[in-house]
């Protein structure tokens, strides 16, 4: 099978030959263990990969948003990194006071995607094609108004939040739509929702305001012939059933956080789990032993004829020996399937 076809037999749970992959590497991990990274990627080969830029107009950003210092992005958001490798946060936000909210510029640039360059990338590539874009609507209003008082807005609810939000949702409908006009595979979306034992808001509410914008990504992509790919920090085991619901395709999340034995009675055989491996303890901590007994834990308690793929982070703090034990030991999972 070509990597495309992996994945999609994974994601359909119509046993594919073997465990997809796909790393996700920070610049922390090249800078620190350049070699190691090298030979990750040499040995065990991503199976889903983005396009190159095709945009034919470049949004306006200003600095490295891995370097020491201040990045603005291309919502004009300035981030503020003391550590260098990893991205920073967002310590002055644009819509401080409601009387700022004109100055919010949703960047149409990043609406100029160059569709006959995608497409002429995924005929090219065998590989698993994932669009250019990630909306994240949560995180989005967190980063122009600021998560103190995201947190306010929502428990007291004044009608300019509503007015923020539908200017984020409408722009990432926009975004979505444009992608799901290339011949991308999926389409992808994130909010971090998790704390470390709970969401940051009420399921509910989460319910209310959330669970109809991401219907509508869903949407979009299923009506395009396309997957959907979702990533999600920290614990969310009270919208998986939700997620579910709502016909989500795949899943990044932190499975450790929350116990493999919940996830798997809510989610076996109904979500693609895309990774991960404990990377709060396990990578920076584990032995090898631990590794291996993690991954064979993941696959005994997610798989069915698919529904894992095979994705960690290295990131700060990871061992490179275990990023590769992790790897190692999904090979040679995938040589008896």
């Amino acid at each position: 099978m070509t990597p495309r076809e992996l994945v999609i037999r994974t994601l359909e749970f119509d046993n594919p030959a073997r465990i997809p992959r796909q790393l996700w590497l920070l610049p922390w991990a090249e800078n620190h263990y350049p070699k190691e990274v090298s030979k990750i990627k040499a040995d065990f080969p991503d199976d889903i990969v983005p396009p190159p830029n095709c945009l034919k107009t470049q949004p306006k950003t200003e600095g490295d948003p891995f370097k020491l210092g201040t990045f603005f992005d291309e919502w004009g958001c300035e981030f503020v990194n003391k550590h260098e490798g990893i991205i920073g946060e967002v310590k002055s936000p644009i819509v401080e006071s409601w009387d700022d909210l004109s100055n919010v510029r949703p960047p149409s640039e990043m609406l100029s995607v160059d569709k006959d360059k995608v497409n002429s990338f995924c005929r090219e590539s065998e590989k698993f094609i994932l669009a250019g874009a990630c909306p994240r609507p949560f995180e989005r209003l967190q980063f122009l108004r600021g998560t103190e008082n995201v947190m306010l807005d929502l428990a007291m609810k004044p009608p300019e939040l509503k007015t923020l939000i539908d200017t984020i949702h409408q722009y990432n409908l926009k975004l979505l739509e444009v992608w799901a006009g290339t011949d991308v595979d999926a389409l992808t979306f994130m909010d971090d929702w998790g704390a470390q034992r709970s969401l940051l808001i009420s399921p509910n509410q989460w319910r209310e305001i959330f669970k109809p914008m991401y219907q509508e990504y869903i949407d979009i992509a299923h009506s395009s012939g396309k997957k959907i790919f979702m990533h999600s920090d920290g614990y969310i085991l009270d919208i998986y059933e939700d997620l579910i619901e709502l016909g989500l395709d795949a899943i990044n999340s932190q499975i450790f956080c929350m116990g493999l034995d919940e996830v798997s009675r809510i989610c076996k055989g109904r979500l693609t789990f895309w990774g991960e491996v404990d990377r709060q303890r396990l990578l920076p901590e584990g032995s090898q032993d631990d590794i291996q007994n993690a991954v064979r834990e993941i696959f005994d308690k997610l798989y069915q004829n698919g529904g894992t793929i095979a994705q960690l982070e290295f990131g700060p703090g990871a061992k490179p020996e275990n990023v590769y034990t992790a790897y190692e030991t999904w090979n040679n999972i995938s040589a008896n399937l």
